[in-house]
C-alpha cells in the first residue's frame, strides 16, 4: 500500500537504533527523506549510508546533534528549517528505585524526555500549521499509563508526553496537521537483546527460548510473550504519519502486546 509519503522529509530523534532507526527505515521504504539523528556523527553518518544504498532514491542527511543541548538544538534548526513530519523518538531510561530518584535526576529525564522533544515541536509545529501540513509524531511507552514502579523518573516523563501532545493537538484544529503519541510495550532493541542474552548466558538456548523464558517469568501479563520487534513500530509510525491517519489527532496509540490490561 502506497502511504502517499514520497519525497516528504521527516526528521527523527535517536534514529541510529532500536525504535527510531526502524522508523526512519520504513518512512524511506515509503521515498521519505530521513534527518537522522544522534550524538555521534559516525554513528549517524552510518546509518545515513544504511538507508542510501537500500533505498538510493531517497534523500537521507546526517543531522547529528544533541537536542537536549539548546546550542545544538539551534544549529539544527538553522540546518533544517523546514520538514514534514517530526518524531520526537530520542529517550532515556533506566531501571531505578523511588528513593534512588533525586531531583537531579528528576530533572535530566524531564530535560532529555520531555523539554527536548517540546523544543522541537515548539520550532517546527508553527510552520507545518502555515503550510496546513504535518505530522508530529512523540514516542511515548505502556509505562506512561502504567507505571511500574521500577522506574518512575521514566514513566513520569512519559506520562507528560502524552498531556503535551494532547494540549498541542488542539493547536491544530481545522489543519492537516496531527500530533498524536505512539506507545509502544516492551521491544526488542539492541540494548534489550543484550541483556537477555546476559541473563541466560550460562544456559544453551536459542534467543527465542530465552525471551520466552524472560516472558514467562517477567512479563506473564504480555499477550503476545514475546518483545515487540522494531520494525512493527516503525510500520505503525509510518501509517501514522501518512495522510491516511488525518483523522488521528490527539491520540494515544498503543501497541503494547496486551500488556495494559484496562479498556482505555
Amino acid at each position: 500500500m502506497d502511504m502517499g509519503l514520497n519525497n516528504k522529509t521527516a526528521l527523527i530523534t535517536g534514529s541510529t537504533k532500536g525504535i527510531g532507526k526502524a522508523i526512519a527505515f520504513e518512512l524511506a521504504n515509503e521515498g521519505v527523506n530521513v534527518l537522522i539523528n544522534g550524538r555521534n556523527y559516525e554513528k549517524v553518518e552510518q546509518t545515513v549510508n544504511e538507508i542510501k544504498s537500500k533505498f538510493p532514491a531517497t534523500s537521507p542527511q546526517n543531522a547529528t546533534a544533541d537536542i537536549v543541548d539548546l546550542e545544538q538544538r539551534e544549529a539544527l534548526f538553522a540546518k533544517y528549517p523546514n520538514i514534514d513530519i517530526l518524531v520526537n523518538n530520542m529517550g532515556i531510561y533506566e531501571i531505578m528505585s523511588y528513593e534512588d530518584v533525586d531531583d537531579v535526576i528528576f530533572e535530566k529525564y524531564i530535560r532529555t524526555n520531555v523539554l527536548a522533544a517540546n523544543g522541537l515541536t515548539k520550532f517546527y509545529l508553527p510552520k507545518m500549521l502555515n503550510n496546513n501540513y504535518g505530522r508530529v509524531i512523540f514516542i511515548a511507552s505502556e509505562e506512561a499509563i502504567m507505571p511500574s514502579a521500577k522506574m518512575p523518573q521514566y514513566a513520569m516523563t512519559k506520562s507528560m508526553l502524552l498531556s503535551l501532545s494532547k494540549s498541542l493537538s488542539k493547536l491544530t484544529i481545522g489543519t492537516e496537521v496531527t500530533v498524536n503519541t505512539i506507545m509502544p510495550g516492551p521491544t526488542l532493541s539492541e540494548n534489550v537483546q543484550q541483556i537477555i542474552n546476559g541473563m541466560y548466558s550460562d544456559e544453551e538456548l536459542t534467543f527465542s527460548e530465552k525471551e520466552k523464558k524472560f516472558m514467562t517469568t517477567n512479563l506473564p501479563q504480555s499477550e503476545i510473550q514475546r518483545f515487540i520487534k522494531p520494525y512493527e513500530i516503525g510500520r505503525l509510525a509510518t501509517f501514522v504519519c501518512s495522510p491516511y491517519a488525518s483523522a488521528f489527532k490527539g491520540s494515544p496509540i498503543r501497541m503494547d502486546g496486551g500488556m495494559v490490561p484496562t479498556i482505555f
